[in-house]
């Protein structure tokens, strides 16, 4: 499927003469289409709710938009907790699912309100000391072994840190029975950026049925199933994207097979999408500013990999155009670099794009989730601006970009580091 820009070369001409490269931009429109499809595709269960993954994209202009479609938040650090709370979240708007939690944590999870997802049956004592035992309670499920679908291999959850063994959560559901726990919550992930319209459903079938055995072993009330993430975007062009209506209309099969005849009709239908609702609907833009012919045909810009790590720490593909190139043929081969004193500091190798001239802008696509989030300071770089294109066309800056005053706060040294 063909990556087209939601900005234009003149628009992005126009943006930069208030803020300069380089910056996120995402798409307003886009997002809130997205959501509400995410919203009708799952319309069939009358409890179903997206909790967006706030870790995907941690920016309260953001959280709003999606509040207004009617998304929920998930959560899973004591900031993201205190972002959502700024926002207007509260009680069952919000999902906490963490791992090796701090007390702190789990306090302020109770106090919102919060769905608390324990993710080890060791933390039923824990919370129960620093917190106490809400009466709705979720616990994370890790079946082991290999995850596959058909002859694929999806992942390996027997190797992920998550999740209690099904006895474990059996167990921990009796237990937290006792301690006056009374609506109950099941929750999994075992894939993650799946592009397979299959991966909901078949995920789907497993916690279903896993709901219908925890009900007979422990008679405690499931409330809610929490199908978490996993579901993905193609990087590539040559993937087509997951259809949700698809997905949804698969959950809802697995649904009316498994939990209507074992009387779990009721139960609502949580996800945790953050991948899905967002990485296509944002962009890094960033400004040619070097050229380099040694072995190789190198193009400097003048973000790098603190504006977006992916490329850097897993190899991973993000599409690239050249605004204003973007019918002209692909016929230079490039290195896209950035200026890190890191060899991997790279959005492309050996990319094939338009000849490329000082000063174009590149848009590097899907970086609307776990884009921005991942940055970091090494060498002393600055994280960059964040930018909403609204539905009218307008921009908003909804992140300012740092300054070397953001980067020497933390210390008190000298006056030099001071305002």
């Amino acid at each position: 499927m063909k990556k087209i820009p939601f900005v234009t070369k003149e628009q992005i001409a126009e943006i930069t003469k208030t803020y300069p490269t380089p910056f996120h931009i995402y798409d307003e429109k886009g997002i809130r289409e997205n959501a509400r499809k995410m919203k009708k595709a799952f319309s069939w269960n009358k409890g179903f709710r997206e909790y967006f993954a706030v870790k995907a994209t941690p920016n309260p202009f953001i959280l709003k938009v999606l509040q207004e479609e009617g998304c929920g938040v998930d959560c899973s650090s004591l900031t993201e907790l205190m972002m959502s709370e700024a926002c207007g979240f509260k009680g069952s708007d919000i999902m906490f699912s963490s791992n090796v939690t701090p007390a702190a944590e789990y306090k302020k999870a109770k106090e919102l309100g919060a769905y608390i997802n324990l993710d080890d049956i060791t933390h039923i004592d824990f919370l129960e000391k620093e917190a106490g035992i809400p009466e709705t309670i979720c616990c994370r499920f890790n079946p082991g072994g290999v995850f596959k679908m058909g002859t694929d291999i999806m992942d390996n959850p027997g190797d992920a840190k998550y999740g209690m063994t099904k006895e474990q959560l059996i167990e921990a559901f009796k237990i937290l029975k006792t301690k006056g726990a009374k609506r109950f919550g099941i929750h999994s992930f075992l894939a993650s950026n799946t592009v397979s319209n299959d991966y909901y459903p078949t995920l789907a079938g497993i916690l279903f049925n896993l709901a219908v055995e925890v009900k007979e072993a422990t008679g405690v009330e499931i409330a809610f199933i929490n199908l978490s993430g996993g579901v993905g975007i193609p990087y590539t062009e040559d993937k087509e994207p997951n259809d949700i209506e698809i997905i949804g209309e698969g959950v809802r099969k697995q649904f009316e097979e498994i939990m209507v005849p074992n009387g779990l009709s009721d139960v609502a239908i949580f996800t945790e999408l953050g991948r899905f609702m967002l990485a296509p609907y944002g962009g890094l833009v960033t400004k040619v500013i070097h050229e380099k012919h040694i072995y190789k045909e190198y193009i400097g810009v003048d973000a790098c990999a603190v504006n977006l790590m992916r490329p850097a720490m897993y190899g991973a593909y993000h599409h690239i155009t050249v605004l204003g190139k973007e019918n002209e043929p692909c016929d230079h081969k490039y290195d896209v670099t950035g200026s890190l004193c890191e060899n991997n500091d790279k959005f492309a190798i050996d990319r094939m794009l338009p000849k490329i001239d000082m000063g174009d802008y590149l848009f590097i696509h899907d970086a609307g989730a776990h884009g921005f989030a991942m940055g970091y300071n090494y060498n002393g770089k600055l994280k960059s601006a964040e930018l909403l294109l609204k539905e009218d066309g307008n921009v908003q800056l909804i992140r300012r970009a740092e300054t070397p005053e953001d980067y020497f706060a933390t210390f008190d040294f000298c006056d030099i580091f001071k305002k």
